[in-house]
């Protein structure tokens, strides 16, 4: 069968085994400008470029980071920016530890009109181009937000937004794949609410089979992506 990974799948699957090596994990460092913005309101730091980037430099020059982290995602400012000299730029300094660079690549979240606040994902316009540049800039992997909520009383998650979701997701792994990003397959379902446990499982189980049903239908090459489920917990 042909895969959507083309030419890519050896370099996939390796750079796969390299961030579930065991013992290390992803750093999420992919928050928005906006978002940072409010993380720096906390220690009372302005939200400028500079100590964006200064902040970014802590913890990407952190001794010994390689024997823990193996990947880190990153925001489209963070992956074509530099250390505060200059001297090198964020993704050098990553792949020089031997840690691959990810980059988050949706564009935002947007009501499903007659649904009760349920959500799409965008950012599938322009998707192939923007992953051939990150893949240029020496980016490996991504992370695509899909959200689901978890309300019985008004059926949510429905059909619509689980469909929608498992489809999106497909689609951005296999754009991810064809340039070479390992994607991040991830259909996150909202904890909020007071449902039990079990309804979460069964919740879970559904989506994970939709999302599951999409990506093989659209020819993802299973092993050079990386599934990360929600935790099943309490609501």
């Amino acid at each position: 069968m042909q895969h959507a990974s083309g030419d890519f799948k050896a370099e996939l699957i390796q750079t796969v085994k390299d961030i579930v090596a065991p013992g290390k994990g992803i750093l999420a460092a992919d928050e928005s400008t906006g978002t940072i913005g409010k993380r720096f309101d906390g220690i009372n730091v302005e939200n400028t470029h500079e100590n964006r980037q200064f902040y970014r430099e802590l913890l990407f020059t952190t001794p010994d980071l390689e024997k823990h982290i193996s990947g880190v995602i990153m925001f489209d400012e963070t992956v074509k920016d530099t250390t505060v000299d200059g001297s090198q730029k964020f993704c050098d300094v990553l792949r020089a530890k031997g840690i691959h660079c990810g980059i988050k690549v949706d564009t935002g979240l947007q009501v499903i009109g007659g649904t009760n606040g349920e959500t799409a994902t965008q950012g599938l316009d322009g998707l192939g181009k923007r992953c051939a540049e990150y893949y240029a800039l020496g980016c490996r992997f991504a992370k695509w937000r899909a959200v689901l909520k978890i309300d019985p009383a008004t059926g949510c998650p429905t059909d619509t937004a689980i469909a929608e979701t498992a489809h999106s997701l497909a689609r951005y792994g296999s754009i991810c794949q064809q340039n070479g990003l390992a994607p991040i397959i991830e259909p996150e379902i909202l904890q909020d609410g007071d449902h039990s446990i079990e309804v979460c499982a069964q919740v879970s189980e559904k989506v994970f089979a939709a999302v599951m049903q999409q990506l093989f239908a659209q020819h993802l090459l299973i092993e050079g992506l990386m599934l990360k489920p929600n935790m099943v917990t309490p609501g």
